[in-house]
């Protein structure tokens, strides 16, 4: 029986809720990422923000407003005073249907791994499209 730990993304980014949005959206950017678990100082998962909460705190361009007055915006706001910090976690062990099932379910990109507080890992939508994927590759040979 597959499990969360078995497909899991472990190699992350992780932000500290004391920085600012404009290092989170420098490192969305940068990296590609979607999801950034919220971590405190030993490890314990204390929130989550995503692109769709970065957007949602964004000024339109149409307000005239340029990149680096953005840039100036976000640098003054704190990770902590925007996070979401009611995030359904999910367990290694727990089984990769059920974690999957949550995620349909209620809608979410993302669930972070957490084992007795401290964040082990995330798992998302691309995890699983990409498991679907090498499943599909080894069927239709």
């Amino acid at each position: 029986m597959l499990k969360v730990k078995d497909i899991m993304t472990t190699d992350l980014f992780v932000m500290d809720e004391e920085q600012n949005l404009a290092l989170v959206r420098s490192l969305m950017q940068a990296e590609h990422i979607r999801h950034v678990p919220i971590v405190d100082s030993a490890n314990n998962f204390t929130g989550l923000l995503t692109h769709r909460d970065l957007l949602a705190f964004t000024i339109s361009m149409l307000a005239g407003i340029d990149e680096s007055e953005q840039n100036y915006i976000d640098e003054q706001i704190q990770i902590k005073n925007v996070m979401k910090t009611d995030v359904v976690t999910t367990d290694p062990k727990m089984r990769l249907q059920e974690a999957l099932e949550i995620i349909i379910n209620n809608k979410y990109g993302c669930l972070p791994v957490v084992s007795d507080g401290k964040l082990v890992g995330i798992i998302t939508e691309a995890d699983f499209l990409t498991f679907t994927y090498d499943l599909l590759k080894k069927i239709d040979r």
